[in-house]
């Protein structure tokens, strides 16, 4: 898929001004919140085009295609962010790419990347991924495991924790997510003191249909592909 740069140029303008009316209206500055731009599907040139318009930090859902993009493209001031579910047999390529890893979603995943960023001679920036809306499609932990589990993950060698995450439900009104976005937020309250900086503890929530909501109730990293890249492929 070949997408005009000048699209994606526009597109980015179009989002940057959605962020900066939502963050007015938080009492919230733009250096408060990190755009995400997820690349997954779309080609090197798209990335290359979104980098040009201003975006530093890129999602990849799939380790193996993200990999290859992280090859492809890998300016000094880009972040990769793999934000998919990843397998413990894919935590090396993963560790050797990407910049932090929002979606851990056991123990198990944590030990593996503990285990390669360590062979690494690295650290490496994660965030827990949280079910809140119980979808059996989604992975995650639930609320109550992730409460359980993060103590132990943040005691983990090498691995940096930087906060939550969640994919919320995708509802037709953009509304019915806020109770969703609030609970992570409320469950973040309760755990940020086992990270690595409680100070710049992260909650990654929000995308293109739902990121103004997600702003509204303390989102500090928001995830946005179609509406800057368009629809995918895949």
């Amino acid at each position: 898929m070949n997408v005009p740069c000048d699209t994606i140029r526009e597109r980015v303008a179009t989002v940057e001004a959605r962020l900066a009316r939502a963050l007015e209206r938080s009492n919230r500055d733009r250096t408060s919140l990190t755009l995400v731009a997820v690349s997954k599907t779309m080609p090197v040139a798209a990335v290359v085009a979104a980098y040009e318009a201003g975006l530093r930090h890129f999602g990849e859902n799939r380790v193996q295609e993200g990999v290859a993009k992280v090859d492809a493209f890998h300016p000094p001031d880009v972040t990769w962010h793999l934000i998919g579910h990843l397998q413990t047999n894919k935590a090396r390529p993963a560790v050797r790419s990407f910049g932090i890893v929002e979606s851990v979603d056991s123990h198990r995943v944590a030990q593996a990347l503990s285990r390669e960023a360590a062979a690494a001679g690295r650290d490496l920036d994660i965030l827990i991924e949280v079910n809140m809306g119980g979808e059996a499609s989604k992975f995650g932990l639930t609320p109550a495991e992730a409460a359980a589990t993060i103590p132990s993950i943040a005691a983990l060698p090498c691995l940096r924790l930087r906060g939550l995450m969640t994919v919320a439900p995708l509802f037709a009104d953009p509304e019915d997510c806020r109770p969703v976005f609030r609970a992570l937020r409320d469950l973040s309250e309760r755990t940020r003191r086992h990270g690595a900086d409680p100070d710049t503890w992260h909650l990654s929530m929000g995308m293109s249909h739902d990121v103004e909501v997600a702003i509204q109730e303390g989102a500090t990293i928001v995830r946005i592909g179609r509406a800057i890249f368009g629809e995918r492929t895949a």
